[in-house]
């Protein structure tokens, strides 16, 4: 299998990253979208849709991180990870099972690049 250390930059802690098949990946920040954006039929007048980062909060006084609480519905999630693939190369990037069963789902993509991505949540999730 190919290391996939080699083409990710930005890893957290690679022994839990790299423990299943591929590589997790970890989430700096989400945020909600408070606002549309815009997509026209020919591409040229994009508009980002406006987002403001969603709430966190330590669990216990000697977390070293934070947790984010996730109700039902949609976010945009942006990674502490970037990819440095060779040119022509792409990356699929896909919800962990562990994630999936918890209510939570994005789209499988390929990418070049780690760009937000939307994430939706059935049920609600705690993430850290």
């Amino acid at each position: 299998m190919t290391d996939l250390t080699a083409f990710v930059e930005g890893i957290v802690h690679e022994p839990t990253q790299t423990e299943g098949r591929g590589l997790d990946l970890t989430v700096a920040e989400v945020f909600e979208v408070t606002g549309p954006g815009r997509v026209d039929f020919g591409g040229g007048e994009l508009e980002p849709a406006d987002t403001d980062p969603h709430d966190r909060h330590y669990r216990d006084e000697d977390d070293d991180y934070q947790w984010w609480d996730l109700d039902a519905g949609g976010y945009l999630l942006e990674y502490n990870e970037s990819l440095a693939l060779p040119e022509d190369t792409v990356a699929t990037v896909q919800t962990r099972d562990a994630v999936r069963a918890r209510g939570a789902f994005h789209p499988t993509l390929a990418v070049t690049e780690l760009d937000a991505l939307s994430v939706s949540t059935v049920l609600g999730v705690d993430q850290s």
